[in-house]
């Protein structure tokens, strides 16, 4: 197999400069464009070159998820953001931006949107035109945005519970009724409960929110599973918001669908959310984009942001498209840290910790936790006490329950891990 440019065998270690890579990606002769996104194909000698063994000082770099707690000994387990520096392809093409020194307002060139384009077809087999991308400063808005164009003031908008938070405020933002339906447990794993979509309110509401794969419950829903959302849709006339934000993060021997993918009458009626933010680790740079091939649907929604909406920045972009064209790898290394991660995190609360267990997680980097046989007023506040930061599961609509970010480094797991099980050894 020839190959027009050769994938650089990285060796990252602590203060050492990564190997450069041009921001530009040229595909290898034979091998289809999402191979080297996928990894497919790339040497386990490339995958395990990478490093997520070092624990990286984020403490006084402003960051939403360790500075929060200032200087307490409390360790950050909660916000989705991982501790893994990004790939070195990005931080290259990122370096390459920095250094021409103009930082001026920012546009997504051709090749970004195609790239975009072909990373669906070769992924998913979706096809889609690129006028049906719309670039977006973040997941959260395009949540936003969508609520304000689902019916009218005072109309229904229905989310899963738990959930992600902004799926739980985003229809009162818009002056729209939130309908929650709740996730129940089904054997070894969460699923919608679809008997509540049956009630008229239900029935009777402008919009779905769909969250897939699921967070906090870690879900890849089933072609079933979608089926049977999309045949309620098309029968109520809902539209339908489908965040797949941690669609790359499969743990797995599962594949995601899109839900738009099922069939042209869901696609008309559906505004998919993605972004390489999570992926790769850059939710810093505010980046992600949503695929709505209605174009009367595409218009309500570029004009729901319309004198709200801030552009996307350059750096976004860069790192979208650097992520997207080289980011295969280091993906396929990260997804191997992420398995075992998870192993380890499920084994310790289900099997040494009484009083707690979570499910099986299909996706992301999140356990959600059942911490109600310990019968905790407020979980997370405990927890934080004795020196581990959760997301309390009230803010994902569930009481008893707290979510852990697992996207780290082994060390800084095991001590989240000795804290936790500290914290339970007190409780009784």
């Amino acid at each position: 197999m020839s190959y027009l440019i050769a994938i650089p065998r990285f060796i990252i270690l602590p203060r050492q400069r990564h190997a450069v890579t041009s921001p530009r990606a040229v595909i290898p002769h034979g091998r289809s464009f999402f191979s080297l996104i996928s990894g497919d194909g790339i040497g386990r000698e490339e995958a395990l070159a990478f490093d997520f063994d070092s624990v990286v000082d984020r403490r006084g770099t402003g960051s939403l998820k360790w500075d929060r707690y200032g200087d307490t000994d409390v360790l950050p387990m909660w916000v989705a953001d991982m501790d893994f520096r990004s790939p070195p392809a990005v931080i290259d093409a990122l370096s390459e931006r920095v250094a021409h020194g103009v930082f001026g307002y920012a546009r997504p060139e051709a090749q970004l949107t195609e790239t975009v384009v072909a990373a669906l077809s070769a992924r998913y087999g979706w096809e889609i035109e690129p006028s049906w991308i719309v670039w977006l400063p973040g997941l959260v808005t395009g949540l936003n945005m969508a609520c304000r164009i689902a019916g009218d003031s005072g109309d229904a908008v229905i989310s899963s519970v738990p959930v992600y938070p902004p799926f739980l405020t985003a229809p009162g933002y818009a002056g729209r009724h939130l309908i929650s339906v709740p996730m129940i447990r089904a054997g070894t794993r969460w699923q919608l409960d679809m008997d509540q979509l049956q009630t008229p309110a239900a029935r009777a509401a402008a919009m779905l929110l769909l969250c897939n794969p699921h967070n906090p419950c870690g879900r890849v829903l089933s072609r079933g599973e979608l089926e049977a959302i999309a045949e309620f849709c098309l029968a109520n006339d809902l539209l339908l918001c489908s965040d797949e934000i941690h669609c790359d993060l499969i743990l797995d021997d599962v594949k995601h669908l899109p839900i738009a993918t099922l069939c042209p009458a869901i696609a008309s009626r559906t505004i998919t959310l993605m972004a390489p933010s999570k992926t790769f680790n850059i939710p810093g740079l505010g980046c992600a984009f949503a695929v709505i091939s209605d174009a009367a649907v595409r218009r309500r929604f570029k004009q729901a942001g319309n004198g709200i909406v801030p552009d996307i920045n350059a750096f976004g972009f860069i790192a979208c498209e650097a992520a997207y064209r080289h980011g295969g790898p280091w993906l396929e290394a990260l997804l191997d840290c992420l398995r075992r991660n998870r192993d380890t995190t499920a084994k310790v609360v289900n099997d040494e910790l009484p009083g707690l267990s979570m499910h099986h997680v299909e996706a992301t980097y999140l356990a959600w936790i059942d911490t109600r046989d310990l019968g905790l007023k407020n979980p997370a506040d405990y927890f934080e006490r004795h020196g581990i930061g959760l997301s309390d599961g009230r803010h994902f609509g569930r009481d008893g329950f707290v979510r852990l970010n697992f996207g780290c480094s082994e060390a800084t797991l095991h001590e989240g891990l000795k804290r936790l099980r500290a914290a339970v050894a007190a409780c009784g």
